[in-house]
């Protein structure tokens, strides 16, 4: 049976209104100095923009990133590198080559944030996990039980509000308390390390599952790009790759389950919030997947924004404030509704991943996030780091 092809295109990749989008993306570079670089699109065209700004950090920390790339692209500041449709062929893993450049993730000295928990749909799912101890074969049962009994008095609960307050206590009196329900309704969301910085995949690389992992799914969310002020710049797609078996065991394992070879996607770019895109149109977003595996499987999912349980702008105060800092930004993914429960082999056992697995994330505003799936020790290991990209900058005279 083949396996199903990640095929880029700029119709499928880039926002259905792109013509009046700002975009910032990273394109990576072969050669003496190999390396990525900040670029944008602009009427078919890729623009380096190294010398608006060496990283998508700095970039996005301008005062106003939209209007110095449109300056530097009308100026001549931005210099053309290649057609889309050539960067994009160029891009999965299997087209690659040394003399081609090829669409990286976009965020580089970012942190990786993630929240979680932040829907009632996926908060009730990791109850069940955690009842289930990692056990698919025992979710069904307790997903059953256990949505008749607490969900409706879940949906409509406002996290750390003296409603919740008195659900938390009625709960616990009855012995159904979890640490799940702590974040989801509790005045304190669950805010932990997706990644490390420069670790992301983007659009058209393989995303990463542990060889010993055997429930695992991915998870189609919304991620904002933070500047170091703590201002909310941009949007971009992403792909928060769970190992549920793992943390089913343990809310501990929480980093073995998240944090893993090519288990952090964002892309294709990052669009950056302007005249024609704002906060309210985060907030409407919905975002979709479609998962197609090799035997023929297709699943298909949302998970829309507005029923997300903490305001988008809650959720970046509770990262950046007095009490924790980001000097470099970061990207900070937004959570998920999208659990999916659908049977793929055995009745009961619900969904997990198959090796040549095709994930497609996309929302109309943001394009979409294409990438295959295979073991973490199998796809190309992470090893260009800060330090490489520093060398790498310094030698295109790129550092003040």
């Amino acid at each position: 049976m083949s396996m199903p092809a990640v095929r880029l295109d700029s119709r499928s990749t880039l926002p259905e209104d792109h013509a009046r989008a700002t975009l910032v993306g990273r394109a990576w570079f072969s050669g003496k100095h190999a390396g990525p670089t900040p670029v944008t699109v602009r009427d078919g065209r890729v623009y380096d923009l190294a010398r608006v700004a060496p990283t998508t950090s700095a970039l996005l920390d301008l005062d106003d990133p939209a209007s110095a790339i449109r300056s530097a692209v009308t100026s001549g500041a931005a210099t053309p590198v290649c057609g889309l449709e050539e960067l994009l062929a160029a891009t999965p893993c299997a087209s690659r080559t040394a003399d081609r450049p090829w669409l990286a993730s976009p965020p580089d000295l970012q942190a990786l944030k993630a929240c979680g928990v932040t829907f009632v749909s996926s908060m009730l799912e990791r109850v069940i996990e955690e009842q289930a101890q990692g056990d698919p074969d025992r979710a069904e049962t307790i997903r059953s039980s256990l949505g008749a009994e607490i969900g409706t008095s879940l949906s409509s609960v406002r996290p750390g509000s003296p409603d919740a307050a008195k659900v938390k206590a009625s709960l616990f009196a009855r012995g159904m308390w979890s640490q799940y329900l702590e974040v989801g309704i509790g005045p304190d969301a669950e805010v932990f390390t997706k990644s490390q910085p420069m670790s992301a995949v983007g659009t058209g690389s393989d995303v990463g599952i542990r060889p010993d992992s055997h429930w695992n799914n991915p998870e189609p969310e919304l991620v904002l790009a933070v500047s170091s002020h703590g201002r909310v710049v941009g949007a971009s797609l992403g792909n928060d790759v769970n190992l549920r078996d793992f943390e089913g065991r343990s809310a501990l394992l929480l980093g073995r389950g998240k944090d893993n070879n090519g288990s952090c996607a964002i892309g294709p770019f990052v669009r950056l919030l302007d005249e024609h895109f704002g906060i309210d149109d985060l907030r409407r977003l919905e975002i979709r997947i479609r998962i197609e595996g090799s035997d023929g499987f297709v699943l298909e999912g949302r998970s829309d924004l507005a029923k997300i349980s903490r305001d988008p702008l809650d959720l970046v105060a509770q990262c950046v404030n007095r009490h924790h800092q980001y000097p470099d930004g970061l990207m900070l993914f937004l959570g998920t509704m999208f659990a999916p429960t659908q049977d793929r082999d055995q009745p009961g056992q619900g969904f997990t991943h198959r090796i040549g697995d095709v994930v497609t994330i996309s929302a109309p505003a943001l394009g979409s996030l294409a990438n295959r799936v295979d073991h973490t020790d199998c796809i190309a290991p992470w090893t260009f780091g800060t330090r490489q990209l520093m060398r790498t900058l310094a030698a295109r005279g790129l550092l003040a």
